[in-house]
């Protein structure tokens, strides 16, 4: 379902799947112009300053941000587009939820070769750190999956959710540490903006892929406990809900 969804996404268009490919590639370029030309931004600390430095850790951070709008944004409407499967008892409902972020993570695979690509060409490196992404996207993926399947549930009963997803990404996007690190931030201001449940994870995406620096341990666990109570909470919910799915839709 998952290969299906991302082959239809591009399908009738004239180069296809390049599309996965080109879209980052010219969102990138995009980044690259405004930010270090027209506005010619440092991200400050240990960075020297080079022209499209501010541009590859704004798209590190990008990606994260763009799996969690692109399957929080679809959430609260899968059981609503799919009701075929719905109305099909013994169709495994809960795995609706997985093709949405299947897909997501697919352009965000592609998105991050394009990052390490640029990186290794304007910054001259990738550290090692890097192999340690895998890490740092599993309690990232069973937090969301577990928001997901909240927002499934609840907006089969709620349609206006739909109309809501949209304003909450954008409020957490410029919420996030997205165009500015935390540690900018007066020492007053920081332990509110850490609230923001994607701030972890940008900031821990950037150590390891841009700046070589490992997750504190403890953090980290902290993460995963906080993840791993939101994928049980949401599969619970829903599965408590999904007998009434039928009924609404």
């Amino acid at each position: 379902m998952t290969h299906r969804e991302i082959v239809g996404r591009y399908r009738g268009s004239i180069i296809g799947l390049a599309w996965s490919f080109l879209n980052p590639l010219l969102m990138l370029s995009v980044y690259t112009f405004v930010f270090s030309v027209v506005f010619n931004a440092k991200w400050g600390g240990n960075m020297n300053g080079g022209r499209g430095e501010f541009a590859i850790i704004l798209f590190a951070g990008m990606i994260v941000f763009n799996i969690f709008a692109e399957c929080i944004n679809r959430a609260p409407t899968l059981m609503i587009v799919n009701v075929n499967y719905v109305k099909k008892v013994v169709f495994p409902l809960e795995i609706i939820p997985w093709v949405a972020l299947g897909n997501a993570l697919f352009h965000a695979l592609v998105s991050v070769v394009i990052l390490l690509a640029a990186q290794w060409i304007i910054m001259g490196s990738i550290p090692l750190t890097a192999f340690a992404l895998p890490f740092i996207m599993v309690p990232f993926i069973a937090g969301l999956m577990g928001g997901c399947w909240l927002l499934a549930a609840a907006g089969v009963y709620m349609r206006d959710l739909g109309q809501m997803m949209g304003l909450v990404t954008t409020v957490l996007m410029f919420t996030s540490p997205l165009f500015f690190p935390i540690s900018q931030l007066p020492a007053s201001l920081q332990p509110y903006l850490a609230l923001n449940p994607l701030a972890y994870f940008i900031e821990q995406t950037r150590n390891v892929v841009i700046f070589g620096e490992l997750p504190v341990l403890q953090n980290y666990i902290v993460a995963c406990a906080l993840s791993l109570f939101v994928f049980i909470l949401g599969f619970g919910f829903f599965q408590k809900t999904r007998k009434g799915f039928a009924d609404v839709l």
